[in-house]
């Protein structure tokens, strides 16, 4: 739905207006790349074969804790036209097991969890990442902020070889809600190249 902001209309954000987006929790989140073009390699026989952007983007993956230093990785794939991954925001000042996601991580939504965690087709329209601002605290330590880091990184160097290489964007992120989740988007991310064929992508 689009709403007016100094006297514009723009399309609203896809970010869960309820929720603190740079609270501790797990995040699994999708980003594609604009017009879902295959950027970032092949899949061979049920396994990524990564182009040399398809490397950059998943090295810029793997050093986003470099940057942001409260933020844990775990499972993550680079897809020919998109990344699937779970971020952790895990910010210190609680008593825990710095190696393991505790459940006070997980989310306390109502919603009942699906055993099939394939994300929902992420929208075509053009809203930026940070709109509109989340009202819960800093803009440079929240989902969106890691997320355009990420874009941000992967965009520059991946210009120098394709001039247009763009991401879509909006990106889709679920917030999960307990371990039966986690476990469940882990799988599915690690099986994401075998089944490529079937992937809401393709």
């Amino acid at each position: 739905m689009s709403e007016k902001f100094k006297n514009k209309y723009r399309i609203a954000s896809a970010r869960a207006p309820f929720w603190d987006y740079g609270s501790n929790a797990a995040y699994f989140v999708t980003i594609c790349t604009q017009n879902r073009v295959r950027y970032f390699g092949a899949v061979d026989g049920g396994e990524m074969v990564l182009s040399e952007i398809g490397q950059m983007a998943w090295d810029c993956w793997a050093e986003i804790p470099t940057h942001f230093p409260f933020v844990k990785l775990d499972e993550f794939v680079v897809m020919p036209n998109h990344v699937h991954g779970i971020i952790i925001i895990d910010k210190p000042g609680t008593d825990r097991d710095p190696d393991t996601v505790e459940t006070q991580y997980f989310a306390s939504l109502h919603d009942p969890v699906p055993d099939d965690p394939a994300p929902v087709p992420v929208p075509d329209d053009p809203v930026p990442d940070d709109i509109p601002k989340n009202r819960f605290g800093p803009q440079s330590q929240n989902l969106a902020s890691i997320v355009r880091g990420f874009k941000i990184g992967v965009t520059k160097t991946a210009r120098r070889i394709a001039p247009g290489f763009a991401w879509q964007p909006r990106f889709h992120d679920r917030i999960i809600l307990d371990d039966r989740a986690f476990q469940n988007i882990a799988r599915y991310i690690r099986d994401n190249p075998q089944n490529w064929d079937k992937d809401t992508f393709y």
